[in-house]
């Protein structure tokens, strides 16, 4: 995995610099979004899973319980509510867990739920959304 992170930072651009957040997403984007920026953020399904995590909604979920996590509900909220008023370009890549076999586990049903509906939440609210698979752009939303 080292080398896979050393070869990933040997192609990225010597211009580009690079924040790791794990939780709170739209407070580093806020704090970094200006009208001349482009900010790429990879990925929101990483991100997810770490709001899930850090929270209580994995042990709920495994224990049966009903989820109710309110850093999950507020973080994912904040990022919806301020992605269209934030300045420069934001680029977010997601990963669709949809399409397969629905998990057995309760967490990765979880999981896989919230997921897709974080990513629609989010493109409902982008000026464009774009599809790659197999490494072929599909524009779902133009702008």
């Amino acid at each position: 995995m080292a080398r896979r992170v050393a070869h990933h930072r040997e192609r990225r651009p010597v211009e580009w610099g690079c924040v790791e957040e794990t939780l709170h997403l739209t407070e580093r984007l806020r704090e970094f979004a200006a009208p001349d920026t482009c900010i790429l953020v990879d990925c929101l399904t990483l991100w997810l899973s770490n709001l899930l995590f850090a929270g209580q909604a994995a042990t709920q979920a495994e224990a049966g319980e009903a989820v109710d996590c309110p850093l999950f509900r507020a973080q994912t909220g904040a990022l919806v509510d301020r992605l269209p008023q934030l300045p420069g370009r934001i680029i977010l890549v997601s990963n669709e867990v949809g399409w397969g076999v629905v998990p057995m586990h309760p967490v990765s049903r979880l999981f896989a739920d919230e997921q897709g509906r974080l990513n629609q939440r989010v493109a409902a609210v982008c000026d464009q959304v774009t599809l790659v698979a197999a490494g072929l752009p599909l524009q779902l939303k133009p702008r």
